[in-house]
């Protein structure tokens, strides 16, 4: 059975379903919302809050959850204030890689290629150069980092916001991510949570309802749920909800992932934001475990909201208890005084709806005409991290005879569009949303406005005058004659090319969001194989959002280098040029796979429904990626983990020491009854506008907007308001899961040595096969960046907890270590592993 309906009726009957086990079909529901007990270093934070939280009205509780609508206020989404208490509500703002919508910010790299560097002191460091440009600008919670989507297909559009479709790679990055910018005092809120792999029919639209990913069990906590772990264990402020339906049920009142999941298993301590209008239903959502709504309104500047008067009403009459309220608002102000908001705050000193210095207060209703920008300047030094990022994410995936690094040139040809700057400037296109020039961040609500753009051909070409070499450049793709003319003869010939993609309100070429194919756009295949034919030292610049197919030109002779340089953010040029001419020795690693074909990958977007809501079967479970082609025998391109550097690395002196940890116990005993935090006042009288009060236009306020309805439905779902002691889950009970799933069971140590010329960093892999004849050939689950001298040697380490060697077990509802051997694999990529051992 298929539930298509959000109503309460439908809800109430999933209340007859048994356990939490599910069949990736329908999802259980789990009541009641578990509230916050302030564990896992949230304890400090907490108290603050109840004392914070027991001075409020009810109105003013209300406010905190409720957004007050599309352009209420200056920043993507505002909650409600509290003028009493001189409180000016919550600023939340996009995006993972920066701050959107203003000026005299930083453009940084995408988070994919902060995955590129497998280097945590970089994700981190990003982080927190985000953060402080997040918290200068007035904001309390920066709308990232990403691990949804994760990157089950290739084509998503919006895999570059993320990190990797491994879990465990995406797991440490977005946990050093968020570290990062809660340390910079901005809360992180991890996004979007869950399943949610593609923009094809994630909103209604083309069909009445969004699609719904379906999923058993297994695969969600061993694939999807594992980098959700990482985050909420790294101590994440907030989770955002996604728009899509999890096994039939719409994630922003889907009980189970939000209540089951997220805040029980996972201990979740803050609060479930919804994505912009991804909130359909107000009781039956609050229940579920979303605790703030955004943006406030029920639809673009609608006015009306599923929560405000309504939540105040629900609470009125008693449909909603005290305690889930005052959890909810607890949450919020947790997270707030978490990352210390209370002393790092600013006010919020720019616009997103404009970029002039003054503008609208309230710009929906065109209100209050005053400086809405005072164009401060949060840049610091991050241009530096910027460029560093950018070389070191830049993946060497092919380096004939050596052609590179350069060494000054006689000549050299820069070919291609995507190496050159947009006529019309870095910003000419609303949140990205074209491919015009060169490609340094993909298009949508994840985008930041760029200071400038070093654009390749402008620091290459500084370059070639530095070293006195001749230079030619060739913008325009498809003007043959001219790209002949510069190709021919040149002692090389460097091609750029790109292939974009982006957030599904935005299409691109007839892309959308989603890309309609693996190939180059701007008839960039065509282009490289033009230039090989005329230049024998042809090298080749990717900026992609992802894979693309390059077979043809891997074994084209011509072709003598390929680079695949992402999405490098603002210094892109200076960057590229820097890996060009061994300024900085490649060090990344592909955090992705790339196929000879688009069916290698064997799943694909779902670009037509035949059945409303589009239903996304995950037959493929946990093999994606690398996985399904290991277990498939499909040879790739490139493979995942693979990275050329210009010295060579050996391996050696794998060691392997068993630790004793201990049994593993499933988690017992009951909670604490539900607490409640101050007294409400039950009189809907005293929730009314006030006498002359003058409401601004379609902003969302708590006050009544009519009488409090009284017939109230009785099949509200079983538990949704009780709060009594409740059970834990045997594997819950810390942040991030059962705390002995992260006990340490095996030491594991290998000698890695620089055996080249050149000093260099190498990206040391740790592997697992955890033996069973459903479980991948290996998964990663550790890494390292080892930086060696010529002839040095560094021991690589990597800790293996319970979870690493563990599988998920639908029926007892926990995780468990197989019977089947252990392998433990150690190498340059998932497939060059020249030491192994059983574990013992």
């Amino acid at each position: 059975m298929r539930f298509t309906s959000s109503s309460v009726a439908a809800i109430a009957a999933l209340t007859g379903l048994a356990s939490a086990q599910y069949d990736g079909e329908t999802s259980p529901p789990s009541y009641p919302s578990p509230w916050m007990r302030g564990g896992n270093g949230w304890q400090d934070a907490y108290a603050k809050a109840q004392e914070f939280v027991s001075q409020l009205t009810l109105l003013e509780k209300i406010n905190l959850t409720t957004g007050v609508g599309w352009e209420g206020r200056p920043c993507v989404g505002n909650t409600g204030s509290i003028p009493r208490l001189n409180f000016p509500g919550l600023c939340l703002q996009d995006s993972p890689l920066g701050v959107r919508d203003t000026d005299f910010n930083s453009g940084f790299p995408a988070g994919i290629n902060a995955a590129a560097t497998w280097s945590t002191r970089l994700m981190k460091n990003r982080g927190n150069a985000m953060g402080m440009e997040h918290r200068g600008k007035g904001v309390d919670m920066q709308l990232g980092p990403v691990a949804g989507p994760l990157g089950r297909v290739p084509e998503g559009g919006r895999n570059w916001e993320g990190f990797s479709p491994d879990p465990v790679l995406t797991g440490v990055a977005i946990a050093e991510t968020i570290k990062g910018i809660q340390d910079a005092g901005v809360i992180a809120c991890a996004k979007h949570f869950i399943v949610y792999e593609q923009e094809h029919f994630r909103q209604p639209g083309a069909t009445k309802f969004s699609y719904s990913s379906n999923l058993d069990d297994k695969t969600m906590h061993e694939l999807y749920l594992w980098p959700f772990a990482d985050a909420v264990r790294a101590g994440v402020g907030a989770v955002m909800c996604s728009y899509n339906q999890i096994n039939n049920s719409y994630s922003a009142q889907n009980s189970y992932i939000l209540n089951h999941l997220l805040k029980n298993e996972l201990d979740f301590q803050g609060p479930v934001v919804s994505d912009w209008w991804a909130q359909l239903t107000g009781v039956a959502s609050a229940l579920a475990g979303l605790d703030m709504t955004m943006a406030g309104d029920q639809g673009l500047a609608s006015g009306d909201s599923f929560w405000g008067s309504n939540l105040t009403a629900a609470v009125l009459n008693g449909t909603i208890p005290q305690w889930r309220l005052d959890d909810m608002v607890v949450r919020i102000m947790s997270a707030y005084f978490k990352v210390g908001r209370d002393t790092a705050r600013v006010p919020i000193n720019f616009s997103s709806w404009t970029l002039e210095t003054d503008g609208y207060a309230y710009p929906e209703a065109n209100e209050d005409y005053t400086q809405v920008n005072w164009h401060v300047n949060v840049q610091g030094d991050h241009a530096a991290l910027i460029r560093e990022i950018g070389g070191a994410s830049t993946v060497l995936l092919k380096n004939t005879n050596n052609v590179l690094p350069l060494k000054k040139p006689k000549s050299i040809a820069i070919i291609g569009e995507d190496a050159h700057d947009n006529p019309g400037g870095p910003n000419a296109c609303g949140d990205r949303g074209c491919d015009t020039g060169t490609l340094a961040m993909g298009w949508g609500s994840g985008t930041a406005n760029f200071p400038y753009l070093i654009s390749p051909v402008t620091a290459l070409r500084a370059q070639a005058a530095k070293d006195k070499t001749s230079f030619a450049n060739v913008s325009n793709n498809y003007d043959l004659e001219a790209i002949a003319a510069a190709a021919t003869g040149a002692e090389v010939a460097i091609v750029f090319a790109n292939a974009d993609s982006g957030e599904g309100y935005i299409t691109v070429d007839n892309n959308e969001g989603d890309r309609n194919n693996l190939t180059l756009w701007g008839n960039g295949d065509a282009l490289i194989s033009y230039v090989a034919s005329l230049n024998p030292n042809t090298i080749v610049v990717l900026h992609t959002v992802g894979a693309v197919i390059v077979e043809e030109h891997k074994n084209n002779p011509n072709v003598t280098a390929i680079l695949w340089a992402g999405l490098p953010g603002q210094e892109s040029g200076n960057a590229i040029t820097d890996v060009l001419y061994g300024d900085v020795n490649p060090q990344a690693k592909t955090v992705f796979t790339w196929g000879k074909s688009r069916e290698d990958y064997g799943v694909d977007v779902l670009y037509q429904a035949t059945e409303d809501p589009p239903q996304i079967d995950f037959t493929e479970g946990v093999f994606i990626d690398y996985r399904h082609f290991d277990a498939a025998g499909i040879e790739p391109s490139y493979e995942f983990g693979f990275g050329l550097s210009y010295t060579n690395y050996s391996y050696s002196n794998l060691q392997i020491h068993k630790e004793n940890p201990g049994p593993y116990e499933p988690t017992t005993g009951m909670t604490k009854a539900a607490p409640t935090f101050g007294t409400i006042d039950y009189d809907p009288a005293h929730a009314e506008f006030p006498p002359g009060f003058h409401a601004v236009h379609d902003y969302v306020y708590p006050y009544l907007s009519g009488p409090v309805p009284t017939d109230l439905p009785q099949n509200w779902p079983a538990g949704s308001q009780d709060g009594s002691p409740q059970p834990h889950l045997p594997a819950g009970g810390s942040g991030g899961g059962n705390r002995q799933l992260y006990d340490i069971m095996y030491t594991v140590s290998a000698t890695v040595t620089n055996i080249g010329h050149v000093k260099g960093t190498e990206i040391a892999q740790l592997y697992i096969s955890l033996g069973g004849p459903t479980d991948p050939k290996v998964v990663l689950r550790g890494f390292d960046d080892l930086i060696l001298d010529p002839g040095e040697s560094e021991t690589f380490t990597y800790q293996i907890t319970r979870r690493d060697i563990s599988n998920w077990d639908p029926v007892a509802q926990d995780w468990f270590i197989s019977e089947y051997p252990k392998t433990v694999y150690v190498g340059a990529s998932s497939r060059n592993l020249p030491l192994s051992a059983t574990l013992p």
